[in-house]
């Protein structure tokens, strides 16, 4: 277990209980309040009607992106103003195909997803993840990375938590010509390997964010998850992850602080400098987020507010499924680099109970393995 520096004195960076207590935790079966947000609504429009604005400066940064698609839909600059202010969320399809109970102004309006949104899940898998109460998850799409079998978890633990890794056609290709079939249940070791169809976007990396943050639509009785990047190999009892990060720090969402940097103006001349994204979609965010008065020095209760979200732990309430929501808007309308947006939606939703872990922490919950190659893009047919 690594350790870290506390007052002159070394510490466990991650301080779990003992297994013989570990195998006597139970997952609440009832979820708490946690803060001003009682519900999320999800909606589909199947048309709109324009909006009319008064050419002000935001008007010139008010740019279609090129990801908006049936699965994100098309959302305005206003609506995305809108939507921070804890009334709506970004319009995304209901992934589980079922109808909606919509709530506004005390009418019950039943919607329905667009059928043709993409992200396409088998019958079985659909059922096999509306089972799920507590959820390990990963992705690899595109084949740019092995498959990870978690370590250190307890036999209990894996009796009570799913451990599902989305992958596309291609990723299953790749692995069945090196030699790793699925098993009965459409297994490899304890992951319970999810095929997605019909992809939305070309980008894999935008893909790959789908899982990562609207676990709570993919997995909608599931309380409790943890998301572990496809480069790293999980290696703790996700039981005892759980009531580590987030009962004993009466938390909802558990997220390592960035190691390098605090200031998003400054990771994202890191980013352009290092080649990791499209300079124009960079600066567009940035542009953005300097328009919207978004601090140059923000902090959140004292501790960093940008995090690498390699390694996410959060429990599914109101609260953290909209602040997954809005950063996802967020990442489609820029970049997919996440580390941008994450601490502008938390400035807004201040009031979640976050634990921003020390970078230690995030090494004691993970084994980083590195990719292993760039993830082959989506190549659609004309």
């Amino acid at each position: 277990m690594p350790t870290r520096s506390v007052n002159g004195v070394r510490e466990p960076c991650l301080k779990l209980l003992p297994p013989e207590d570990i195998e006597h935790l139970e997952l609440p079966s009832e979820q708490a309040s946690d803060g001003p947000v009682r519900s999320v609504v999800y909606a589909v429009l199947e048309s709109r009607q324009e909006v009319g604005d008064n050419a002000t400066a935001s008007k010139q940064l008010e740019m279609e992106s090129q990801n908006f698609n049936l699965f994100t839909g098309n959302q305005t600059l206003q609506e995305r103003q809108e939507s921070f202010k804890v009334i709506s969320c970004l319009q995304i399809p209901d992934i589980s195909e079922i109808f909606v109970g919509v709530q506004m102004f005390g009418q019950i309006l039943l919607l329905m997803q667009h059928e043709r949104g993409g992200f396409d899940i088998d019958l079985e898998d659909k059922r096999f993840m509306n089972n799920c109460k507590a959820v390990v998850s990963t992705c690899t799409f595109g084949g740019g990375d092995d498959l990870y079998q978690p370590i250190g978890m307890l036999q209990t633990s894996l009796k009570k938590v799913c451990y599902v890794a989305f992958w596309d056609e291609i990723t299953l290709l790749e692995q069945e010509a090196e030699g790793k079939k699925l098993g009965e249940n459409r297994t490899i070791g304890v992951w319970r390997i999810i095929v997605v169809h019909n992809l939305p976007f070309s980008d894999q990396r935008l893909n790959g964010k789908i899982p990562k943050m609207l676990g709570h639509r993919l997995f909608p009785q599931a309380r409790y998850s943890i998301w572990v990047d496809s480069k790293s190999q999980f290696r703790r009892d996700p039981i005892a992850v759980f009531e580590t990060l987030l009962g004993r720090t009466n938390s909802v969402l558990a997220i390592s602080e960035h190691g390098a940097r605090s200031c998003v103006y400054d990771e994202g001349n890191a980013i352009i400098k290092k080649h990791k994204a499209i300079p124009e979609e960079v600066e567009r965010q940035l542009a953005q987020y300097r328009l919207d008065g978004y601090p140059k020095d923000a902090r959140f209760d004292g501790h960093k507010a940008l995090a690498e979200a390699s390694v996410i732990v959060r429990e599914h309430t109101a609260t953290t499924n909209l602040f997954m929501c809005l950063w996802f808007g967020e990442v489609v309308r820029f970049t997919s680099r996440d580390q941008l947006s994450f601490p502008y939606v938390l400035k807004h939703l201040h009031t979640m109970r976050i634990n921003m872990f020390p970078v230690c922490t995030r090494r004691a919950l993970v084994n980083s393995m590195g990719h292993k190659h760039k993830a082959k893009p989506l190549i659609r047919q004309a």
